[in-house]
């Protein structure tokens, strides 16, 4: 069934109005999925377009794209998308900022600390003397990753563990909004053996402050990047001030496809979204202007990767883990973030022109409104 834009909207309008819990008939499902696939299938072909005019772009293991020098994309993503994946560690529960694309928007004040000298490495707790013993019995991970929340809000607690990773050969990196960094803590963390540190530079608009600390992180950490939620004020910020954090020296730039859950969905209602194989959602405009980004990147020369680190990204991120656990064929990390499809969300989609189903066709006898019970 290759539904309607016009009957989709209609159906979509009445299930947005129905009790949050509300079950829906089996043929109701039905058209919610295939309304689903027509908007998602309308982003991908805009998306397709876009890469058509695209000339120099790499991939990683077939898994994801970028452009750029080869030699400057992340060891990490190279881990993350054809390794052993991405292994977070876990240690902050506080963050100096409150970015509306925040995955914990709302929140931040509620998140459960993860206790004094302690870490949490795939959901278990250990202290930094107990890592020797977790690799011996399973291995040393190809990388990890610190995250959750700001970790420079108590960066002199991360110098220990990193040490010992780093003894043990274990690519590290580090995400952060780059306020608090300065001279001596950036020092101290390559002292360490941190080998590469994110800026999310979308969560302070580019100030100058962080593209400085990019320039000065530079001098200390082997790589150094950007990675950032692709949201329409980081995009205005960075054309803004394009010289100034090209200037930094940044390795790498990813790209990340901006998607929502029941946090900060609120703060981008009103935009057309779309659903990524039944997972993320995500405002179609975020994957547009990344790939404009990536376009400007090769017109230019950039000296630098510029990585599409888009929901498909996601998607094979979660095969890939799976299948160095022993997964099933077809088993995934990859899913929705919603209890049930947030049906107003994609209202703007369904009224918006520019968002064309190029195949349509009438509800078959049975699915209009008063016909289905069952």
């Amino acid at each position: 069934m290759k539904i309607s834009k016009k009957d989709a909207l209609m159906w979509f309008e009445f299930f947005a109005s129905l009790p949050y819990d509300q079950q829906l008939l089996n043929r109701q499902e039905e058209i919610v999925t295939d309304v689903l696939s027509q908007i998602e299938d309308a982003q991908e072909r805009k998306i397709r377009e876009l890469y058509s005019g695209l000339e120099e772009v790499y991939d990683i293991g077939g898994r994801s794209f970028f452009v750029g020098d080869p030699e400057k994309i992340s060891d990490g993503c190279r881990a993350c998308l054809t390794e052993s994946g991405l292994n977070a560690v876990r240690k902050t529960n506080r963050c100096n900022l409150r970015c509306p694309f925040c995955y914990n928007y709302g929140e931040l004040d509620e998140q459960p600390p993860i206790g004094e000298g302690y870490w949490e490495i795939g959901g278990s707790y250990f202290r930094a003397g107990d890592i020797p013993s977790l690799i011996r019995i399973q291995g040393a991970p190809k990388a990890v990753a610190y995250v959750y929340l700001e970790p420079f809000m108590e960066i002199e607690k991360y110098y220990g563990i990193i040490k010992v990773f780093s003894e043990h050969g274990v690519h590290q990196h580090m995400y952060t909004n780059g306020t608090l960094a300065d001279r001596d803590n950036l020092k101290r963390l390559a002292d360490a053996g941190l080998n590469e540190l994110r800026f999310n530079l979308g969560a302070t608009d580019c100030s100058d402050k962080v593209i400085e600390n990019i320039a000065l992180a530079k001098q200390y950490i082997p790589k150094v990047g950007i990675e950032t939620p692709m949201t329409r004020e980081f995009y205005k910020g960075f054309l803004e001030k394009q010289e100034a954090i090209l200037s930094a020296g940044a390795d790498f730039m990813n790209l990340a496809e901006l998607h929502l859950n029941e946090n900060n969905l609120q703060n981008y209602l009103g935009e057309s979204m779309y659903m990524y194989r039944r997972g993320y959602l995500s405002p179609v405009f975020s994957h547009i202007l990344t790939l404009e980004l990536m376009k400007r990147c090769v017109r230019e020369g950039w000296d630098m990767a510029v990585h599409d680190c888009c929901n498909r990204t996601k998607f094979m991120r979660g095969l890939n883990l799976k299948a160095h656990e022993g997964g099933c064929f077809g088993s995934g990390e990859y899913a929705m973030e919603f209890d049930t499809v947030p049906y107003e969300a994609f209202l703007a989609a369904l009224k918006d022109p520019d968002l064309i189903f190029t195949e349509e066709e009438p509800l078959p006898p049975g699915y209009g409104v008063g016909e289905i019970f069952f």
